[in-house]
């Protein structure tokens, strides 16, 4: 099995928590060759722990020094686009996090330096990669016909949780007018995105793109895309949302928020003519708690009611080998560029359900 070299982009929770200690799992698929933060603390800590002689504070330089296959682009999102297409431009294959960019001109420009690279865009869509997602998206036609969904993230403050269970290093060396630019970088490429609309619907767009993508990927896996948004409902600022998705035969509750409670309520249910099902999803930054499916089926004058768990591997890992498969083979990963714009265009379409003006 070929290994490739990774350079990482961001050296966050995420990647703190997860992608670099998978990489490191996947010995066999993976050589940790560089990393890049704009902070130097959390390169000398996290170089040293992980054993990677080779950092850099600037993207460019890192893909200038070469030695790379391809790279992981974990950092702020507003920078993922700029990111993306500098390691394409490089000759490099890219898993880059979700949400992929924020405007449509940044979605277009990824599309086109793919095109024009040859290289491999893959975005990290991990949920969608769980076993027991991906069984269901199989058993989905158990179900018969569907009559109502309803797909629900209300979580606490990942940070909740994270402090329990983890040590994460926090930058403290990040000048405040890089803060600044980055906020100012965002507000930006929303307006871009979405118009001049109020900020608290900036926020909710942020949101979308952010929580919300992992959610309505999946939903789209499982169920297709939606006709059109019917309502939506926000509140408190924008940090809680309902919206009426139409599928013409039925309807999609989707229902999200966060909060201060510690715990991780997710989950996709859908109630077909014969059956309900049901992808529980637990936190991600606890590796290895499982997602499992749940299926409550009828036939005839038989009721079965069953809990699946597939498997205790993280979807983390599961999305780093597809994404390996996809470099070393050639073949299309399944959550790709196009694929994240028909999200972006999802989020948009609330957006406008919301906008009461």
């Amino acid at each position: 099995m070929s290994k490739l070299r990774v350079g990482v982009i961001g050296l966050g929770e995420v990647a703190q928590i997860i992608h670099l200690p998978v990489i490191e799992s996947l010995g066999d698929r993976y050589e940790l060759a560089a990393i890049c933060d704009i902070s130097p603390g959390l390169l000398d800590r996290l170089g040293d722990r992980h054993r990677v002689e080779r950092r850099h504070t600037d993207v460019r330089e890192m893909l200038a020094a070469g030695g790379l296959d391809c790279v992981l682009v974990l950092n702020s999102d507003e920078y993922h686009a700029e990111a993306t297409i500098a390691a394409l431009d490089a000759g490099l294959d890219v898993l880059v996090e979700k949400p992929m960019c924020l405007s449509p001109r940044e979605a277009q420009e990824i599309i086109a330096a793919r095109d024009r690279s040859g290289r491999t865009v893959m975005v990290a869509y991990m949920r969608r990669f769980a076993p027991a997602f991906t069984e269901a998206v199989e058993r989905l036609p158990e179900l018969g016909p569907i009559r109502y969904a309803r797909v629900h993230d209300v979580i606490g403050q990942n940070r909740l949780i994270i402090d329990q269970t983890s040590y994460v290093e926090r930058p403290g060396d990040v000048p405040q007018h890089v803060i600044d630019e980055k906020w100012a970088r965002r507000s930006a490429l929303v307006k871009e995105a979405l118009g001049d609309v109020p900020q608290e619907l900036e926020w909710t767009y942020g949101l979308l793109c952010g929580l919300g993508s992992h959610d309505l990927s999946a939903m789209r896996e499982l169920l297709g895309r939606p006709k059109e948004v019917s309502a939506a409902k926000m509140w408190r600022g924008g940090g809680y949302v309902v919206a009426l998705l139409d599928y013409g035969d039925f309807v999609v509750t989707y229902e999200t928020g966060v909060d201060d409670q510690l715990r991780y309520d997710t989950y996709i249910e859908v109630y077909g003519a014969a059956g309900t099902m049901k992808v529980q999803y637990d936190t991600p930054y606890v590796r290895h708690f499982p997602t499992t499916l749940h299926l409550e089926l009828t036939d005839g004058d038989s009721y079965e009611r069953s809990v699946r768990r597939p498997h205790l591997k993280d979807p983390y890992t599961y999305e780093l080998e597809h994404f390996h498969d996809a470099v070393t083979t050639g073949a299309a990963p399944k959550t790709t560029p196009e694929d994240y714009v028909q999200d972006m265009e999802l989020f948009a379409d609330i957006i406008r359900a919301l906008d009461k003006r």
